[in-house]
């Protein structure tokens, strides 16, 4: 495997989608000069975000130029940067910092976000959604294959509401902490393999050798079916829990 991020894995995108949205709706700044999407994947919400703040300088940062060739073949006036999400920085102070399902793979946020917050502008708002999905039984069952086939198990990428609550607290920061569960209704055969080729298994894919990754995927479907087992209508229904905040500066 070339790269662990593929825009054509990327499943399910209109489940996807509407988290990225509610958190749009709650950032609280009206006008913005410069707009940042950290960690924009292949483009589709920062250009929501270009269309919320017509006036604005955007700009979308990811790692992977997979992605990012993918979010520049759309034309627009969005400036596309390829840097790492944990260390980088704006030249200047940013209005509405912005980031969906991205910092959940950046190690330390007690470090991270005082940095991110820094980086605002006066009246400028850091908006985040990361999942809570390290104890999902989807994601339990990921750990658990990993184990059999004795490969390193990922940490607790992302703590609790509690902790970010205190956190932003402790930093006297004006924030709002919210948790939200879907119930997503997937489709197709192997559904929730098929949600977690596209994010959660990327790396792990990428990792593996190919004589063992058959076995490994092979293994894990046999047991996500047990634990989301496909209904009569030939639909399943994956819970899955998501963390968002709202920081203003």
């Amino acid at each position: 495997m070339n790269s662990p991020w593929d825009p054509d894995r990327y499943t399910f995108r209109d489940a996807r989608m509407r988290p990225a949205l509610e958190l749009l709706t709650r950032v609280p700044v009206s006008r913005a000069d410069r707009v940042v999407d950290l960690g924009c994947g292949i483009g589709d919400v920062t250009r929501l975000l270009a269309q919320r703040w017509p006036d604005a300088s955007v700009v979308g940062v990811d790692s992977s130029s997979t992605m990012l060739e993918r979010a520049a073949g759309t034309p627009s006036r969005i400036e596309w940067i390829r840097a790492d999400v944990g260390s980088w920085a704006p030249a200047r102070p940013v209005d509405v910092l912005y980031s969906n399902a991205a910092l959940h793979w950046v190690a330390d946020h007690d470090g991270l976000l005082p940095k991110l917050v820094e980086s605002l502008a006066e009246g400028g708002a850091l908006a985040v959604q990361m999942p809570l999905s390290h104890d999902l039984p989807s994601h339990q069952v990921v750990r658990d294959v990993l184990a059999s086939f004795g490969e390193p198990i990922p940490q607790r990428p992302v703590s609790t509401a509690e902790h970010y609550d205190a956190l932003f607290a402790a930093n006297e920061w004006d924030a709002d902490v919210w948790e939200t569960e879907y119930r997503h209704r997937l489709t197709g055969d192997d559904a929730v393999l098929e949600w977690l080729s596209g994010t959660t298994l990327r790396p792990i894919l990428a990792a593996l050798d190919d004589a063992r990754r058959p076995a490994f995927l092979a293994a894990l479907c046999e047991r996500l079916a047990a634990a989301y087992p496909r209904r009569v209508d030939g639909t399943t229904i994956y819970p899955f829990r998501r963390l968002f905040f709202v920081v203003r500066r």
